[in-house]
C-alpha cells in the first residue's frame, strides 16, 4: 500500500502549486503582472483552474481516507 502514500504526496504538491497559482480578488492576470479591475466572477482559465484545485483536492482527501482506513 505504499502507492498510496506516492499517489497523497504527489496530489499534495500538486494542490499547494494549485492553490498558490490562484490570486484572490486580482484574478489570473495579476499572477502574470496585470491588474484587475472589479472582481465579480471567474471566467475561462481561472474558472478551470478553481474546478481542477477543487477536484484535486478531493482526490487528496479520499487519498488521505484511504491511508487511515488501509
Amino acid at each position: 500500500m505504499h502507492w498510496i502514500k506516492i499517489v497523497q504526496f504527489i496530489l499534495a504538491l500538486v494542490l499547494t502549486a494549485l492553490i498558490l497559482m490562484q490570486n484572490r480578488g486580482a484574478g489570473l492576470g495579476g499572477v502574470f503582472g496585470g491588474s484587475g479591475g472589479v472582481y465579480l466572477a471567474k471566467r475561462g482559465l481561472e474558472k478551470k483552474l478553481f474546478i481542477v484545485t477543487i477536484i484535486i483536492a478531493t482526490l487528496f482527501f479520499l487519498s488521505s481516507l484511504a491511508v487511515v482506513i488501509f
